[in-house]
């Protein structure tokens, strides 16, 4: 959640350090805060604002070695104080991600041996401790060494000491970190967003490993503090994928990216065919003897399964359930041996998913497929099966294009499931596979509505509440819709079952109260109508989305959007689109930090 960059070299690391935090402040930006050293000279600059105000401060301090932070609070409210880097003792300075869970303890025994504290921060007790055990060691590698043991938790950690001017020390436990090497200088991260315009050769640091960064070179040693030997990867991503270019937000930007990242996407799977080999080539016998599908995912991705349940359920007959991945990890259940367990997530260093996977693999012989959108992330390391997604970078906080290309990802799940279990026939089979090369096309139109849903924006901006309303595959998509509208408006929004109207929440319906209702040809549109002939007697306001064949549902409503382009069972996908614009130009009308939302943060690291 929190950003970290580090850097060695034999020039002014300062402006590299930088750029990197400004790259990573989608991460977690409530303050930031950066340490330089040139020799014994060590000077640590922080505030409690965003990059930004972190570089006008810095000004033209120089540094040889650094590290550096955006933080998104956890311990302690966002004040200078309490942002990173933080002092032990003396001389030694540490960033950090993660969550120490012991720092109670250590906080009160390092508090007994002399060390004071002027932070409410977790991670000062790191920096203490690694000062102790400095001390006694007189060696940084052998100090950091020590120290990790000591730690209960998660950690992704950079850190320098005054007098030890020959290297930087990071390491990780439950939080990602990536080495960037270069050419007489060395880099480290958490998100290889930060390193792209430096190197693109990067080493993915594994879950206990550290890293001595020096600039000759990097050397990797495991928790049982052998050194090991690691192989650089060259990353295709270019740095000009984390530009805005002409767009007035990167959420913006992304949303216009999805018929791309469609096609992207879906490329390798209509090239064989949607076949189960599309994820691993032990898929086929997995799909054939899987007794039941679990899904587990959070916040989009959540709901990116709920709607995939429908679709695999109806096509398999296999048994599906959908898990919040922090809720299924501290729940007392079994798995049947061969269960398929499905894991989605955009970044695969979500920590709640992760820790679900690990404990499905513990309650049961599984075996994890992985939905992801980073080819070298932890849960793509850690799965038998694997679909990556291309949706490109996803800087906005908000995820579009990453929930859409997972959306096609289940779709292509769910045909490959079904023929591997051969409970379609091919020509249905055949049939649902044909939308797929439709699908950038059809997204592509669906952006061109734009200005309408503007107007929308206008009036939404003014409301306080909003309800969503969808039914069978669209009803996870009206959860959705209401998500994009909290998080980026701060509207108070909820998404319902069409049909669990009339069990509470249509006490809230009056004239004040806006109802966005997907309407699709497939999903049960005849009750649908029911559901809004309640609403607009009771004065709330309608506004419809509807593919076609829905006409009918338009008398009185409040506004339509009628798309002219069925999607059949693929309308989830298309009409998530919509709701995103709407969101967006709703948060642009109230003045919003669209890309970075309040409280919120990109990629979930610590529970």
């Amino acid at each position: 959640m929190c950003g970290i960059v580090g850097a060695i070299s034999d020039r002014n690391v300062l402006p590299m350090l930088l750029a990197g935090l400004a790259r990573l402040e989608f991460r977690g930006y409530d303050s930031s805060g950066v340490a330089l050293a040139s020799g014994s000279d060590v000077q640590r600059i922080r505030v409690a604002g965003r990059v930004a105000a972190l570089t006008e401060r810095a000004g033209g301090a120089q540094g040889r070695r650094g590290i550096a932070h955006t933080r998104w609070a956890t311990h302690g409210v966002p004040s200078e104080v309490n942002a990173h880097p933080h002092l032990g003792g003396d001389s030694v300075m540490v960033v950090h991600n993660g969550i120490i869970e012991n720092h109670q303890a250590l906080r009160a025994a390092l508090t007994a041996r002399g060390y004071a504290f002027s932070s409410e921060t977790d991670t000062e007790v790191i920096a203490h401790l690694v000062h102790a055990e400095l001390q006694r060691r007189g060696n940084l590698l052998a100090a950091v060494q020590a120290a990790l043991p000591q730690l209960q938790g998660a950690y992704a950690i950079g850190v320098l000491a005054r007098d030890d001017a020959s290297r930087v020390i990071c390491a990780r436990k439950g939080s990602p970190l990536a080495l960037g090497l270069g050419f007489g200088e060395q880099y480290f991260a958490s998100d290889i967003a930060a390193l792209l315009p430096l190197t693109q050769r990067v080493i993915y640091l594994e879950e206990g490993e550290l890293a001595d960064v020096r600039c000759s070179g990097i050397q990797v040693y495991g928790a049982d503090g052998k050194a090991l030997a690691r192989t650089a990867r060259t990353i295709d991503v270019q740095p000009e994928a984390a530009e805005l270019g002409p767009y007035r937000h990167y959420m913006q930007k992304e949303i216009f990216e999805q018929p791309a990242a469609l096609a992207n996407t879906l490329s390798r799977a209509l090239e064989l065919g949607c076949v189960p080999a599309v994820f691993g080539p032990t898929a086929d016998e997995v799909f054939k003897t899987a007794p039941a599908v679990r899904i587990v995912a959070c916040g989009s991705s959540y709901h990116a399964g709920l709607v995939a349940r429908y679709w695999i359920e109806e096509w398999t007959g296999l048994p599906v359930s959908v898990e919040i991945a922090s809720e299924y990890r501290y729940r007392s259940s079994t798995e049947a041996d061969g269960t398929l367990v499905v894991a989605i997530s955009q970044s695969g260093e979500t920590a709640d998913l992760l820790a679900a996977a690990r404990a499905a693999r513990e309650r049961g012989k599984v075996q994890l497929l992985a939905l992801c959108n980073v080819a070298h992330a932890t849960l793509t390391r850690e799965a038998d099966l694997l679909f990556l997604t291309q949706a490109g970078m996803e800087i906005g906080v908000a995820s579009t294009k990453a929930f859409t290309t997972q959306l096609a990802a289940l779709y292509v799940l769910g045909i490959a499931l079904a023929r591997a279990r051969a409970s379609l026939p091919e020509t249905q089979l055949a049939g649902l596979a044909e939308w797929l090369p439709r699908l950038p096309t059809l997204a592509q139109g669906i952006l061109e509505v734009e200005p309408e849903l503007e107007a929308w924006a206008h009036e939404l901006s003014h409301d306080a509440n909003a309800l969503f309303l969808g039914r069978h595959t669209l009803y996870p998509i009206a959860l959705e819709g209401a998500l994009k509208l909290k998080e980026i408006a701060y509207i108070h929004a909820e998404g319902y079952a069409g049909g669990e109207l009339k069990h509470g929440p249509l006490a809230l319906v009056d004239e004040n109260m806006p109802v966005i209702v997907c309407a699709g040809a497939d999903a049960v549109p005849d009750k649908l109508a029911s559901n809004l002939r309640e609403v607009m007697a009771r004065g709330g306001r309608v506004y419809l989305i509807a593919e076609p064949g829905c006409e009918a549902l338009a008398d009185g409503a409040h506004r339509v959007l009628q798309l002219t382009q069925p999607a059949g069972p693929l309308s989830a996908l298309i009409m998530t689109l919509p709701l995103q614009l709407l969101a967006y130009h709703t948060a642009c009308r109230k003045g919003t930090d669209v890309d970075k939302p309040r409280n919120l943060a990109k990629s979930v690291t610590v529970e």
